[in-house]
């Protein structure tokens, strides 16, 4: 049953968030200051169905025209207000958004075991992707792969057909690879054809062995029965 509507705190609300959102426009900053007021009016509009002011039919279509680059960020910055309550508004602040969406990972985990005073000195104290790298580590038990964020400028004209590479690779690969992964994974299949072409065995190698290492486990094992019968 929806809740009864505050349409005057409605409107408060919603223009504080159209507020936030043309000032990082301006700006031009990452939610670095003011991520977790929009984070809290974000979970208020959710609850209060103030999305019905705007006149859209749900919580999901307001974030697309408030956030038509990406939804997600939004989650991010409500789950940093669900999670994230037993710390400061001004210490959330000075760690930032990005490192404050890792630690939430950590609090939505551990829930009411969760520690908050080490994991915010560490991410005080730790670089961005080596803090990252730390709460994958706490999270899976396991080292994490460091990584890097590729900037490639594409004209407009490009895109369809990367995109489509992207979700054909998706496709074939599982829906669970990152785009990361598949971009790597049409990569390699480009350098075994060049390979098989040219004659160039070193690279042929490792580009084949990360298709293989791709491939789901029954289609490695057919793959390798087929070798072998061929030998």
């Amino acid at each position: 049953m929806a809740p009864k509507l505050n349409r005057r705190r409605a409107v408060f609300v919603l223009s504080k968030i159209d507020e936030i959102l043309a000032w990082e426009k301006a700006t031009d900053r990452e939610r670095d200051s003011k991520f977790v007021e929009l984070g809290r009016y974000l979970c208020e509009v959710r609850a209060g169905q103030y999305w019905r002011v705007d006149n859209v039919r749900s919580f999901d279509e307001f974030l697309e025209r408030k956030f038509p680059e990406s939804r997600r960020k939004a989650y991010y910055l409500m789950a940093i207000h669900e999670h994230l309550t037993p710390i400061r508004k001004r210490e959330l602040e000075l760690i930032g958004w990005t490192k404050a969406r890792e630690l939430a990972k950590v609090a939505r985990r551990d829930r009411q075991a969760f520690d908050c005073a080490p994991w915010v000195h560490k991410a005080n104290t730790m670089p961005r992707e080596e803090f990252k790298r730390e709460v994958d580590r706490y999270l899976t038990g396991k080292d994490t792969e460091p990584w890097e964020i590729l900037y490639i400028k594409a004209y407009k004209s490009q895109l369809p057909v990367i995109e489509q590479a992207l979700e054909t690779a998706a496709l074939m690969l599982g829906s669970d690879k990152s785009r990361g992964y598949c971009l790597e994974m049409i990569c390699a299949d480009f350098l075994a054809g060049v390979s098989l072409e040219g004659g160039n065995q070193d690279a042929l190698l490792p580009s084949l062995t990360r298709l293989v290492i791709g491939l789901p486990r029954a289609q490695q094992k057919q793959l390798l029965e087929n070798v072998q019968a061929t030998l």
